[in-house]
């Protein structure tokens, strides 16, 4: 079982800047709980996410060590792909590949078949300098726009993942619309067609839905899962009314009512939470 804490996706839609030194604090907090993963950052536009301009510095603040969590960053063009594999304390390089067309223009200013050039790209460029390249599939479970979607679709852009040896596929609820009726079967169908790739479940919801929700995609197969402190964040492009992420206090009393020991501390987990109020109220 793989958590992984996303601290980028909690800030990114916070308008009034925090303090790198803040930030800095948080992730090394964090770092002491255990999590396999934490998202940090991106290297993105800063006039489109000022909040993620300082991760250079940020990840600069770190204090890492052999038994630390991996760090994984948001890239969106090839620019920023070349900046983050230069920073040795980066392990993986995400990428939000939408199945809707619409959310990929607001999201990445690129329509669907240049994106998928662009992943290509990245992935090249990965491979070279030994990262490893996470794909987000952006409205994995519908979208509110109206494009098409349906679970074949989904499959189709995971086929062309896999042709191209990307071997890690989060897939994402932006907006919060999946429900456990579409959730445990794509994951089931995805893990069986696709063996070699690990699935994730980066899942936006309203609090009374996370049970339920984590019950379908680990039955589904699904043992990475993304989530933030308190359910801070969602995507300041997705739409106005955002749908917070999978609150990590949520998702740890779900895994501990199934028994399952994700060799968490938990006094640091605590110390998070109280740091988490700071960071965001």
């Amino acid at each position: 079982m793989k958590l992984i804490e996303c601290p980028r996706d909690a800030w990114q839609g916070i308008h009034s800047f925090i303090d790198t030194d803040l930030k800095a604090k948080y992730v090394n907090q964090l770092l002491k709980v255990g999590f396999d993963t934490i998202d940090v950052g991106s290297f993105v536009s800063p006039k489109a996410m000022p909040q993620v301009a300082d991760t250079a510095d940020l990840l600069g603040k770190l204090k890492l060590n052999e038994n630390s969590s991996k760090l994984g960053v948001i890239v969106a063009n090839k620019k920023g792909a070349l900046t983050a594999v230069e920073f040795e304390e980066v392990t993986y390089l995400g990428y939000p590949l939408s199945v809707s067309e619409t959310f990929q223009i607001r999201n990445t200013k690129r329509n669907l078949e240049q994106s998928l050039l662009l992943v290509e790209e990245i992935q090249n460029i990965c491979i070279q300098h030994k990262k490893i390249l996470s794909i987000y599939l952006s409205m994995g479970f519908g979208n509110p726009y109206g494009d098409p979607y349906n679970p074949e679709i989904v499959a189709d852009f995971t086929k062309k993942m896999a042709v191209l040896g990307i071997n890690l596929i989060s897939l994402s609820d932006t907006v919060g619309v999946s429900s456990p009726e579409n959730i445990q079967p794509l994951f089931k169908t995805l893990i069986a067609e696709f063996p070699k790739i690990e699935f994730g479940a980066h899942l936006h919801s309203t609090p009374d839905m996370i049970p339920e929700k984590l019950e379908a995609a680990y039955l589904g197969g699904c043992r990475r899962f993304d989530g933030a402190i308190a359910g801070f964040g969602g995507c300041p492009m997705a739409q106005n009314d955002l749908v917070g992420n999978m609150a990590t206090e949520s998702m740890l009393q779900f895994f501990k009512e199934q028994e399952i020991d994700l060799n968490l501390d938990n006094k640091a987990f605590q110390e998070a939470q109280k740091l988490a109020n700071q960071v965001f109220l």
